[in-house]
């Protein structure tokens, strides 16, 4: 959709008026819940916000890892669906014990490592300084 205002930008509204109004407005489990909405809306405006180039990324990664050729898909779907295959190859490669020792272990370690700390900066960013 092209039109203003934009999904991120409605998703921003909401969180911004359930922290500006509604959380101070209330107290007890109602305020916690309402803070609890705020998070999740912010969660899924950074997941958003960043979806394409994060999946892009996680992509090249595994590609690396899993030796797939080519270049990464195009567009958010293509990239979800090929990131979510190669983590299936990548799976049964650990599974085939493969990952147990040398440079792949530790290849895969650095891509577990990677993933965690890609998918706190979207839950959590004030924990990563981001």
């Amino acid at each position: 959709m092209q039109d203003r205002p934009t999904a991120l930008e409605l998703l921003a509204a909401v969180r911004e008026f359930l922290e500006a109004e509604v959380v101070p407005a209330l107290a007890g489990q109602r305020r916690f819940h309402a803070r609890v909405a705020a998070n999740v809306l912010g969660i899924v405006e950074r997941e958003l916000a960043g979806e394409e180039a994060s999946l892009a990324e996680e992509w090249q990664r595994l590609a690396a890892l899993v030796g797939e050729p080519g270049d990464a898909p195009a567009g958010t779907a293509a990239l979800r669906t090929a990131v979510r295959a190669l983590t299936a190859a990548l799976a049964e490669r650990i599974r085939a014990g493969e990952a147990d020792a040398g440079p792949f272990a530790a290849a895969v370690r650095a891509h577990v490592r990677w993933s965690v700390v890609e998918k706190l900066k979207v839950a959590s960013p004030r924990r990563q300084g981001g």
